[in-house]
C-alpha cells in the first residue's frame, strides 16, 4: 500500500512538473521545425526528389519482361507448333522473355540523372528557407509574449506604488493635510491601472495562444514560456556595413540558391530536349517457346524443340516529327530566360529587403536609445513630483499625470527594446547565421 502511494505521488509530481513547463525560445524553434506542417511538406518534397533520381538511374538498367498465354481452341485452328490447320480441340500455350537495353539515347539518361541531383539540391534549399521562415515566425511570436509580459510587470509595479500612495494619502486626508479630492484622484488612477492590468493579462494570453497555435500545441491553458534571461545580444552585426551584409546574404540565402538551381534545371532541360535530335540505338534479345496437347510429343520435349531466340540492334533516326523536338527545345530556352530573370529579380528583392532590414535595425536601435533617455528623464520628473506630492506641494492630479508619463516611458522602452532585438536577429539571419544559432 505504501509503495502504491509513493508511486502515485511521484507520478503526480511528474505530471505537475510537465504542466508547469516553461518553453525556451530554442525549444519552441526546435519543436516548430519538427512539427510544423509546412516544414513537413517541404521534407516530403525533398523525399520526392529521391524518387526522381531513382527513376533516372533506373533508365540505365536493361528492361526485362516476361509474358505467357494459355488458350483452348475448338474447330478449325492452326497448330502453333507445326503451323498445320485441323478441325479439333486442343490446348496450347506460349511463353517469352525479352530483354532490351539503350546503347545510346542522345545522352538523355545522363542528363536526367544530373537534373535529379539539381532538383534535390533545390528542394534542400527550399526546406532550409522554410525552416528560416518558421524560425522567424516563432521568434517574433515569442518576443511578442515577452514584451507583453514585461509591460504587465511595469503596470503591476506601478500599481503597487499607487497602492502605497492611496494608503499615505488616506492618512493625510484623515489628518486634514490634503483635500479629499486628492484621494479620489488617486483612487481613480488605481481603478484605471487595474483595468490596464486585466487588459495586459488578456493580451499575454492571446499572444501565448497564437504562439501555441504556431507550434501546433493544443494545450493552450498550460502553455507558457521562459520569460527571463533575454536581452540584447549583438554578435557584431551592428558594426557591419549594409553592403557587407547584402553580399553575405546573396552568397548564403536560400532564396538566391533556389533561383540559381532553377536556372540550372532550365539549362539541363534544354540539354535533355536537344537529346531528341540524336538517333537512338537499342539492343534487344528475346527467347520464346510453345506447347500444345495436340502433339504426342511430351511437354518438356516440346519446350525444347519449339523454342527460339531473337537478338539484334534497333536504330531510330529522327527525320521529321512535326517540329515537336524543336518546339520542346524552344520552350526550354524560354523557361531558361524566365529562370534567369527570376534569379535577377530575387537578387534585387533580397538586396532591397536586406537594406530595409538594415535601416530598420539601425532605426530600432536609435528608438531604443531615445526611449531609454526619455525614461531617465521621466524617472527624474516622477521622483521630483513624488517628493513634492509627499510634502503637499503638488496636487494628486499633477502627480498622477507625472506617474502616467513615467509608466508610458517604461512601456515604450520595452517595446523599443524587443523591437530592436527582433530586427537585429533578422539582420543576423540574412548575414548567414543559422536560425537555431541565434542568441537572445
Amino acid at each position: 500500500m505504501k509503495k502504491s502511494i509513493v508511486i502515485i505521488l511521484i507520478l503526480c509530481g511528474v505530471f505537475a512538473q510537465a504542466q508547469n513547463k516553461k518553453w525556451t525560445l530554442k525549444e519552441c524553434v526546435e519543436y516548430a521545425l519538427k512539427n510544423n506542417i509546412s516544414v513537413k511538406q517541404s521534407e516530403l518534397d525533398l523525399l520526392a526528389t529521391d524518387i526522381e533520381k531513382l527513376t533516372a538511374v533506373g533508365n540505365f538498367l536493361p528492361s526485362i519482361n516476361a509474358s505467357g498465354s494459355v488458350s483452348k481452341n475448338t474447330g478449325l485452328s492452326f497448330d502453333p507448333t507445326t503451323g498445320n490447320s485441323s478441325t479439333t480441340t486442343f490446348l496450347s500455350s506460349s511463353a517469352s522473355v525479352n530483354l532490351g537495353y539503350n546503347l545510346f539515347d542522345g545522352l538523355q539518361n545522363i542528363r536526367q540523372v544530373q537534373r535529379a541531383e539539381i532538383s534535390k539540391l533545390a528542394a534542400q534549399y527550399s526546406l532550409s528557407k522554410m525552416k528560416d521562415d518558421i524560425s522567424l515566425f516563432v521568434a517574433n511570436g515569442y518576443i511578442t509574449v515577452i514584451l507583453n509580459k514585461a509591460n504587465l510587470e511595469v503596470l503591476k509595479s506601478q500599481n503597487a506604488v499607487t497602492q502605497e500612495q492611496i494608503e499615505r494619502t488616506t492618512q493625510l486626508v484623515e489628518a486634514g493635510s490634503l483635500p479629499r479630492g486628492d484621494l479620489l484622484e488617486i483612487q481613480a488612477t488605481d481603478a484605471t491601472e487595474k483595468q490596464n492590468i486585466v487588459n495586459a493579462e488578456n493580451t499575454i494570453q492571446i499572444s501565448l495562444i497564437n504562439l501555441a497555435q504556431l507550434l501546433l500545441i493544443k494545450d493552450y491553458e498550460n502553455f507558457d514560456i521562459e520569460d527571463e534571461g533575454y536581452d540584447i545580444v549583438d554578435e557584431g552585426i551592428s558594426n557591419k556595413s549594409a553592403t557587407e551584409i547584402i553580399e553575405n546574404a546573396k552568397a548564403n540565402r536560400s532564396e538566391i540558391k533556389i533561383a540559381e538551381q532553377s536556372v540550372a534545371l532550365a539549362e539541363k532541360d534544354i540539354q535533355i530536349a536537344k537529346g531528341s535530335y540524336w538517333p537512338t540505338l537499342r539492343a534487344f534479345l528475346g527467347y520464346d517457346t510453345r506447347y500444345t496437347d495436340a502433339s504426342a510429343i511430351p511437354f518438356n520435349e516440346q519446350i525444347y524443340l519449339n523454342d527460339g531466340i531473337g537478338y539484334g540492334l534497333s536504330l531510330n533516326i529522327p527525320i521529321l516529327n512535326g517540329f515537336s523536338v524543336k518546339g520542346s527545345v524552344q520552350r526550354s530556352k524560354i523557361n531558361l530566360k524566365r529562370a534567369e530573370y527570376q534569379l535577377e529579380q530575387e537578387e534585387l528583392n533580397l538586396e532591397s529587403t536586406v537594406y530595409q532590414a538594415y535601416v530598420d535595425a539601425k532605426g530600432a536601435l536609435k528608438s531604443f536609445e531615445a526611449a531609454t533617455k526619455s525614461l531617465e528623464s521621466q524617472a527624474l520628473a516622477y521622483d521630483y513630483a513624488k517628493e513634492r506630492y509627499d510634502v503637499g506641494l503638488t496636487n494628486a492630479f499633477d502627480f498622477s499625470q507625472s506617474k502616467q508619463r513615467f509608466d508610458n516611458a517604461k512601456i515604450q522602452v520595452n517595446q523599443a527594446k524587443y523591437d530592436y532585438i527582433f530586427k537585429l536577429k533578422v539582420l543576423e539571419l540574412y548575414f548567414g547565421i543559422p536560425a537555431t544559432e541565434l542568441k537572445f
